[in-house]
C-alpha cells in the first residue's frame, strides 16, 4: 500500500461521554471483544445497498469474535442505543443522513465512537461542488463544471441555460445531482439534444444539478485506509462498463468488468494512489473513504468523487481492493474498529 503523511486529525466526539446514558459499557478482548453496531438501510434511496453493505460487513467481523447487533436508522435509534451501549458504531448508511454528517453528528451528541470521517468533513464531501473546490484548491485534478439549482432554470428559461452550458463547457457531460451517489440521477450527454432529459432525470434525486465534462480514459477507484504512518491507499481498481457505471452496472452481477489491481503501469499505479491519499488528508478523512477518478491519456488523475461510506457489498470495490492488496477482509475490518475506539480508550 502507498503510504503518505498522516491527515488531520478529526474531532473528537462532543459531550462527556462517561456520563451519558449511551456510554460504552467498557468491554475488553477478556470478555470477547467490543459490542458493535452496524447501522444500515435508512430511508435514502440507496436504502438497498446499505442493507447489503451492512449484512456483509456484519458477517465479517462476527468471524473474528466480535459481537455485532445489525440496526436500521428509525424513531427507535436513539432508544435502542441507550440499551444497548456498544462500545463503537459502524454507520453503513449510504444517501443522505447517513454520508451527509446527520446521523455522525447524532452520534457525537452522544458521546458514542464510530468508524468514519466526522461529521462536518462527511458534509463538506457529501456535496460534490464543495469538495472538487477544495480539491482544486489543493492542487488536485477534477473535471471542469457548473452547479445550477433547478429554479435558475425556470428563471432565466430553461433553452438559453443549456446552450451555455454546451458554449461553456462542450461535449460529451456528465449531468449528477450534487448530493447522492450509487450513479442515481447520472447521465452522460454526447449530444446538445439529450441535455434537456439529463436534467430533468438529475433533478428527480436533486433540487441542484452539476454538470462537468466527461473524461475519457480509464474509470479507477481508489480506496484509502489509515494505517499507523498515516493513510495508505489500496490497489486501484479497473471499472469497465458497457454504457456506463450506472447502478445496475454496479450492483448486478455481470453487467461491469473489475481490474483488480488495475491494468497500470508502477508509475500510473503510484500516481492514482497518491492522488487518493492526498484527496484523504485535504478532505480531512478518517479511517477509510473511496476516491473515485479517471485517468486520462495525458497522465492526468480527475478526480470524480470521493466517499466516506463505500460500499461494501459483494460487488463493492473497497473489498476487491483489500483482496488484490491480499489483505484479509475480515482482519482488516477488524483492525478499522480498533482504531474507531482508540480514541476511546
Amino acid at each position: 500500500m502507498t503510504s503518505s503523511a498522516p491527515a488531520p486529525s478529526a474531532p473528537a466526539p462532543s459531550g462527556d461521554s462517561a456520563d451519558s446514558p449511551f456510554a460504552p459499557a467498557g468491554s475488553d478482548a477478556t470478555d470477547g471483544g467490543p459490542l458493535v453496531v452496524v447501522l444500515s438501510g435508512g430511508l435514502s434511496h440507496e436504502r438497498d445497498v446499505s442493507l447489503r453493505s451492512g449484512r456483509r460487513v456484519a458477517e465479517a467481523l462476527r468471524s473474528t469474535g466480535i459481537e455485532v447487533i445489525v440496526h436500521d436508522v428509525d424513531a427507535d435509534l436513539l432508544t435502542f442505543l441507550r440499551e444497548t451501549k456498544p462500545d463503537v458504531v459502524w454507520p453503513l448508511l449510504h444517501g443522505a443522513s447517513g454520508e451527509d454528517g446527520s446521523v455522525r453528528d447524532v452520534l457525537d451528541m452522544v458521546g458514542l465512537p464510530y468508524v468514519g470521517t466526522g461529521a462536518r468533513a462527511s458534509r463538506v464531501v457529501w456535496n460534490k461542488p464543495i469538495s472538487k473546490a477544495a480539491l482544486l484548491e489543493a492542487g488536485l485534478a477534477t473535471p471542469d463544471y457548473v452547479t445550477l439549482p433547478q429554479s435558475l432554470f425556470r428563471d432565466l428559461g430553461a433553452q438559453p441555460v443549456l446552450d451555455t452550458i454546451v458554449r461553456r463547457l462542450g461535449l460529451p457531460l456528465v449531468v449528477k445531482p450534487t448530493e447522492g451517489g450509487s450513479a442515481l440521477g447520472v447521465t452522460v450527454v454526447t449530444r446538445a439534444g439529450d441535455l434537456p432529459r439529463a436534467m430533468v432525470e438529475c433533478f428527480a434525486y436533486g433540487e441542484t444539478a452539476l454538470i462537468e465534462q466527461a473524461i475519457d480514459g480509464v474509470e479507477l477507484a481508489v480506496s484509502v485506509i489509515d494505517g499507523p504512518d498515516g493513510p495508505e491507499a489500496l490497489p486501484a481498481v479497473e471499472i469497465v462498463a458497457d454504457g456506463g457505471y450506472d447502478y445496475a452496472a454496479r450492483y448486478v452481477a455481470g453487467e461491469t468488468e473489475f481490474f483488480a489491481p488495475a491494468r497500470l503501469t508502477a508509475e500510473q499505479a503510484t500516481l492514482v494512489s497518491d492522488a487518493a491519499v492526498r484527496a484523504h488528508q485535504v478532505l480531512h478523512l478518517r479511517h477509510l473513504s473511496r476516491t473515485d477518478m479517471i485517468l486520462d491519456r495525458s497522465g492526468t488523475a480527475h478526480i470524480l468523487e470521493v466517499n466516506v461510506a463505500p460500499g461494501m457489498t459483494e460487488m463493492s470495490l473497497l473489498p476487491q481492493a483489500v483482496a488484490a492488496s491480499g489483505h484479509d477482509l475480515a482482519a482488516l475490518y477488524r483492525t478499522i474498529i480498533d482504531m474507531a475506539l482508540a480514541p476511546a480508550r
